[in-house]
């Protein structure tokens, strides 16, 4: 649906008034157990529980983050803050990533278990999902539109929680609250830039809310910029090492050589940077340079956004209030990550009979910014909206003590998507018209080889490029009430009920280029309008019981329907803990769960996904050439072969049992630790399938180690599609690998968490307060088939998790300042070679906060304060683990805040 289309359905999705979510936005509290002297505080609903209790603690650990934790750990933002929690300890591809399907987003991973098994909540509600598939094929939340001044706290429960919250709550649960009052005004201006050059940040905010008679009003505006980072701007990476990018160059297949290229790489030696030179192989001479694809990689996005929120809340009567909130956000991204180039006949066999020479020839142009009119006039660029709102009431029933809740949210985004391409007509702008075909269908053309060697100007340029327009959407709108109070008093204290009833429908519209199909882009034809949608129907409900003065017990059941495709599923979810405390200072906690996921709307409606794959090994090449595959030309061969996606209906609900256990000792407000051990394991996995196991099996069936006649053996052969043997060019290579979701046997992770923090008052020197969380992961399993060895994915080397990550801060407050020096050890990964693993790398961020005035702060911020870029030349270019580390460096922050009124 249009943005402007959004209102109209906020209001009417039903055609009546729907109920939303109920989470309380109760003020923080300390994460410790109070002591006898420390006064109880205030009940508050922390994520994990529908019941209000006095402290965050429970039989699952619950990690806060506070609005102000943000500024004082140096993060950038909301995503920034999330991402650097030691429970994400998931590889995810990014804004920062360089070439991916959502450049335009960023996303989670919990415990590593993809973004999709996190679910992601606004105040207690579900938001929509990004409308393009993650790696395109599975659904998530971006994290990109939320103002970081309005955020009161983060709460992130690891472990399922499906029977609070239902689908998607495998891995956890994130619960970003934002502030629900505010009294005056304030103007926050903050900007940096990188010690090396790039990568510069802008951003304003103006947040405030006022309370008159019974309306509270709360509300926050957020302009930002960010500069693009491009590869050019490193120096370890300007120039790429290897295979060179060709340029310009003309390959006779019948001889297997090239063509003299004369004086042109002369011609062009100013191109890209004064880079082009004469390149000499084996077969001859062609036109190359080693900073042409440079010059089109932006390693960080550009964008600029735009964000915004308001809440109010009316008190009827001092026992019900309304409530109404809406959030509102514009990113525009732009990015360069491949420049034009040409080859001829791309669309068909690649090469083309050339009358003049009587040969087949493949014939290739790169063209250069000077012939575009600028590097810019390449780019990538994205328009996303996003739109969450909410309405409803809450209160209590009567004098009884109950609380309720009800309402109704909605949530929307559009991005629109505008990608360069080539026109239909470009092969006879350089090869002249085309003359017909010979017998088996090839291209037949006379052209002049002087075209290739001529500049172009830009008019000629956009003669033959243009730009395919694709438009997604997605929303969900949800119907909730919920209610909560005491049942009955038990001797140990009263028995606590909370009940849920929830109904919603969400979908989405994958709708590219109709021009497309209609040949007026120089690609295939086969882009097809992808959409869904499906009804969720729940109900739960949970107890918390006191069973001893010093034994609580918690139990939850949820039951979700999903309707979808024509078909239905149905999933009763519960969820057990045990708190357990021999002594006032000492919490022993354990707990046990049941989740589930709805499969991916994206793997369900998927009418035709196309794209390519990092890298690919071809077993059958290698073992017919008796290559090694440590030596093997063929293996990991980078771009990989050409996929293609097919949805499938017929796919299953995954299953997921998480557990855990851990003890928390906290014998004074100043101190406390914890230690918690949690286990996950997901059934029936929704995942595609894997293409590396497909090409074992595809060279174990056709070499004889698999029966060539088994059902196996067929449907794998059937998925590889490779060109002819005898074929001009490519002879025998992988041109297409056919995929589809299935439901996997298992995957499984498991490890431990540790978090402390101690407390230091002293009379004359302030404050000094220490925190340290670390994670470890001990396992990591999964398996594709039952009938398949399971495989040990933590040690794998295809694997980019995290095996342990620790964040550890020193903060110190003494009058007006504030200091805070914050670390992050990133443990050690498998290099891009695969071959061994790079060492773990620490981060530090410093920053130093200056309260001039209660009205007046100035904070400077340090982000990696040793300008470290971590290297990894194992795989060439870029040299650095894209994705797990960025190339920025350092970067300072100033910031500045004034408050207006009261």
């Amino acid at each position: 649906m249009k943005i402007k289309h959004l209102v109209a359905a906020l209001l009417g999705a039903y055609g009546v008034p729907l109920l939303a979510h109920a989470q309380a936005t109760q003020p923080p509290t300390e994460a410790a157990a109070a002591t006898s002297a420390t006064p109880t505080p205030p009940a508050v609903v922390v994520t994990g529980s529908r019941i209000a209790r006095a402290t965050v603690e429970g039989p699952s650990a619950v990690t806060v983050i506070t609005g102000a934790d943000i500024t004082r750990q140096g993060y950038k933002n909301v995503f920034d803050a999330l991402n650097n929690q030691v429970q994400n300890s998931g590889f995810t591809q990014g804004a920062d990533f360089g070439n991916t399907f959502t450049p335009s987003a960023n996303t989670l991973s919990l415990r590593g278990l993809g973004p999709n098994h996190t679910l992601i909540l606004l105040n207690g509600r579900r938001l929509a999902d990004f409308p393009i598939a993650y790696e395109g094929t599975v659904n998530f939340t971006n994290l990109a539109n939320i103002p970081s001044s309005i955020v009161e706290r983060i709460e992130i429960l690891s472990g399922g929680a499906s029977a609070i919250y239902g689908s998607d709550a495998i891995a956890g649960v994130i619960n970003i609250i934002l502030k629900h009052k505010a009294d005056g005004f304030d103007v926050n201006v903050k900007a940096g830039t990188s010690s090396r050059g790039g990568g510069g940040d802008r951003r304003v905010q103006f947040t405030g809310g006022q309370q008159s008679g019974k309306l509270t009003t709360v509300f926050s505006l957020e302009v930002s910029e960010r500069d693009r980072l491009t590869a050019l701007q490193r120096d370890f990476m300007a120039e790429r090492d290897g295979t060179p990018t060709d340029i310009a160059s003309r390959r006779n297949l019948d001889t297997g050589r090239y063509v003299e290229p004369g004086n042109l790489c002369t011609d062009f030696a100013d191109m890209f940077d004064h880079s082009v030179f004469r390149h000499t192989v084996r077969t001859g001479s062609y036109c190359a340079s080693r900073k042409a694809a440079n010059t089109h990689w932006s390693t960080q996005t550009q964008n600029r956004s735009k964000n915004g929120f308001a809440s109010a809340t009316y008190d009827l009567d001092g026992d019900t209030v309304l409530f109404a909130d809406l959030l509102v956000g514009r990113n525009d991204t732009a990015s360069n990550t491949r420049g034009p180039s040409w080859t001829s006949a791309s669309t068909g066999s690649g090469y083309f009979l050339n009358r003049n020479t009587g040969a087949y020839e493949v014939w290739k142009r790169y063209i250069s910014p000077q012939e575009t009119g600028g590097v810019r006039r390449y780019d990538r660029t994205w328009e996303d909206r996003a739109l969450a709102a909410s309405l409803g009431v809450r209160g209590h029933i009567g004098g009884s003590g109950w609380k309720y809740e009800a309402g109704y949210s909605a949530s929307a985004y559009e991005s629109r998507n505008h990608v360069p391409r080539a026109l239909a007509n470009i092969d006879t702008f350089f090869l002249g018209p085309r003359l017909g075909t010979d017998a088996d269908g090839v291209a037949i053309h006379a052209p002049d080889p002087a075209r290739l060697a001529r500049r172009l100007t830009p008019a000629e340029f956009d003669t033959i490029t243009g730009a395919a327009t694709s438009d997604d959407e997605s929303w969900t709108h949800t119907l909730a009430a919920s209610a909560s109070g005491k049942l009955v008093d038990l001797p140990a204290g009263p028995l606590q009920l909370a009940a849920v009833v929830e109904a919603g429908r969400q979908g989405f519209t994958n709708k590219p280029d109709a021009r497309i199909n209609e040949g007026y882009f120089n690609v295939l034809p086969g882009s097809y309008v992808t959409a869904g949608t499906r009804t969720r129907y729940a109900v739960g409900a949970e107890l918390n019981a006191p069973l001893l003065q010093t034994l609580t017990g918690t139990l939850a059941g949820r039951y979700d329907r999903y309707e979808f495709a024509e078909r239905s599923n149905g999933k009763f979810t519960y969820n057990a803990g045990l708190e357990f405390r021999p002594r006032k200072e000492v919490l022993l906690r354990a707990n046990y769960a049941t989740s589930f996921r709805a499969p991916d709307m994206n793997y369900i409606y998927k009418a035709r996904g196309t794209g390519y794959y990092s890298s690919t090994t071809d077993y059958y090449r290698c073992a017919v050439a008796g290559q090694p595959l440590a030596t093997c030309e063929f293996a990991n061969k980078s771009p990989g072969a050409d996929y293609v996606q097919n949805g499938s209906r017929d796919l299953k609900p995954e299953q997921g049992k998480s557990w855990g256990t851990g003890v928390v000792w906290s014998p004074s407000s100043a101190f406390d630790v914890s230690l918690d051990y949690w286990n996950i394991k997901i059934d029936d996995l929704v995942t595609n399938l894997d293409p590396d196991q497909l090409l074992r099996d595809e060279a174990a069936c056709r070499l004889g180690g698999l029966d060539i006649a088994s059902a196996l053996c067929v449907d794998t052969i059937g998925r590889i599609t490779r060109f002819a043997a005898d074929a001009p060019d490519r002879a025998g290579e992988v041109k297409e690998i056919r995929v589809n979701a299935i439901n996997a046997a298992k995957e499984s992770v498991s490890g431990f968490d540790v978090s402390a923090k101690y407390a230091l008052r002293t009379a004359g020197y302030g404050t000094f307060t220490v925190r340290g969380n670390y994670t470890k992961t001990l396992t990591r399993r999964s398996q594709q088939f039952a009938a398949d060895e399971v495989e040990d994915r933590l040690h794998a080397l295809d694997s980019s998790d995290w095996p342990d990550k620790l964040a550890a801060s020193v903060n110190w407050d003494k009058g007006p300042v504030s200091t805070t020096l914050f670390a992050t050890r990133y443990g050690k990964i498998p290099n891009a070679e695969q071959t061994g693993h790079i060492t773990p790398t620490t981060l530090v961020n410093v920053s130093a906060v200056y309260r001039f005035s209660e009205r007046l702060t100035l904070s400077l911020i340090v982000n990696n304060l040793f300008n470290k870029v971590k290297s990894d030349p194992s795989g060439g270019w870029p040299y650095y683990p894209i994705g797990n580390y960025s190339p920025l460096g350092r970067v300072g922050w100033i910031e500045l805040n004034y408050r207006f009124g009261s």
